[in-house]
């Protein structure tokens, strides 16, 4: 088999050649909606020093040495190339009652700020999230119809006071929102 070889920072990553589809892409597309996601928002400013944004839901830890997270972006977003040449970004994980926020950074890419004060610094800060990881751009790589943004977590907000845990996540399952709360440790 032939692979094709990406570089990755200081090392390399193979990555297998494409094969040909075999799994029916709307079949793919229900069995993904039984994945329960993290509903996230994606903050940047742009080069005019614009904030831009997205709802993002493929997101995961990579690495804890170093702190490195990724978010899979639709080629076809309006605020894909921003992102993803960012200089830096924000992960703003949403919590219950946050449903309208991730819905507003679900629509036109000219209202997800309106009504909103982002705050200042390497990207906008979303009041109400329930945590924010500020990241700095770590690199990209090619996922198909999305791009994998990689970024250094540089800063984190909201994990300290113990609020994120406490309230659970916003996730996204079966085409809607759902709210994951702990479960409690058995006796």
């Amino acid at each position: 088999m032939s692979a094709t070889v990406l570089e990755a920072g200081p090392g390399t990553v193979a990555d297998p050649a494409p094969a040909p589809a075999s799994v029916d892409p709307a079949a793919f597309r229900a069995a993904m909606a039984a994945l329960a996601a993290p509903v996230t928002v994606v903050t940047c400013f742009d080069e005019d020093g614009a904030p831009r944004g997205l709802t993002a839901s493929a997101v995961a830890s990579l690495s804890l040495d170093p702190p490195l997270f990724l978010v899979c972006l639709d080629k076809r977003s309006s605020t894909h190339d921003v992102l993803a040449g960012a200089p830096s970004f924000r992960v703003n994980l949403m919590g219950p009652g946050n449903e309208r926020l991730a819905l507003q950074f679900a629509g036109p890419a000219r209202d997800r700020f309106a009504g909103l004060r982002p705050g200042q610094g390497p990207a906008p800060v979303l009041d109400g999230a329930a945590l924010s990881l500020s990241c700095e751009h770590h690199g990209v790589r090619d996922g198909g119809d999305h791009t994998i943004l990689i970024g250094r977590v540089t800063a984190i907000t909201g994990a300290a006071d113990g609020a994120c845990a406490a309230a659970g996540g916003l996730l996204w399952h079966q085409r809607g929102f759902a709210h994951a709360t702990p479960v409690p440790p058995s006796s």
